[in-house]
């Protein structure tokens, strides 16, 4: 028997095979695949990984037993629900709680070296290093101040994706200054 006309095992192998080809193409291109929505655990890559796993699992036991195809269907998509649920919570959600990527939020508070100087009223670029390596930011001063190369500096705020840093120095003698005045 099978469905439109083709053998189930040949149906799974061809599902089989197109599954896995859009896994790859989602692992190489899954920024723009990415999808977080209401449930995560629809996203393509979990969505995909079930199609793979049911229909490399309904190809076996077609070709390996003597199960009739209602039954090779239900133990293929039973499996693969099990398989997929561990290779969410087991993998995909601890790697991707685990991203070493920083956020803008925990920008706030480093301290950066210029590499380009900072005009007034105007744009440079600052390097920090972060625990995912070094990193390069577009930068503004936050009072519209100029800002020379190779000076420390602090990131006071961020916002959309500019930094808006003070000198360090500057406010290391701001606060030795008020606690000298007891303040």
């Amino acid at each position: 028997m099978g469905l439109f006309g083709i053998p189930m095992e040949q149906l799974y192998m061809y599902t089989l095979l197109a599954a896995g080809a859009l896994t790859v193409l989602c692992v190489f291109f899954g920024e723009v695949t990415e999808f977080k929505g209401i449930w995560p655990i629809l996203n393509p890559i979990v969505i995909l990984s079930f199609v793979t796993f049911g229909s490399a699992i309904g190809f076996l036991l077609e070709t390996a037993t003597e199960f009739n195809e209602w039954s090779i269907l239900g133990i293929a998509l039973l499996s693969a629900v099990l398989l997929d649920l561990l290779l969410y919570f087991l993998i995909l959600l601890p790697v991707s709680s685990a991203a070493t990527i920083h956020t803008e939020e925990l920008l706030s508070g480093q301290v950066a070296n210029v590499v380009i100087p900072i005009p007034v009223d105007g744009y440079g670029e600052v390097m920090f290093e972060s625990y995912s390596g070094v990193i390069s930011k577009p930068a503004a001063g936050y009072n519209n101040e100029a800002i020379a190369k190779d000076e420390k500096v602090i990131i006071v705020e961020v916002s959309e994706g500019t930094v808006y840093v003070q000198v360090y120095a500057s406010l290391n003698m701001r606060k030795k200054e008020k606690w000298a005045n007891g303040i």
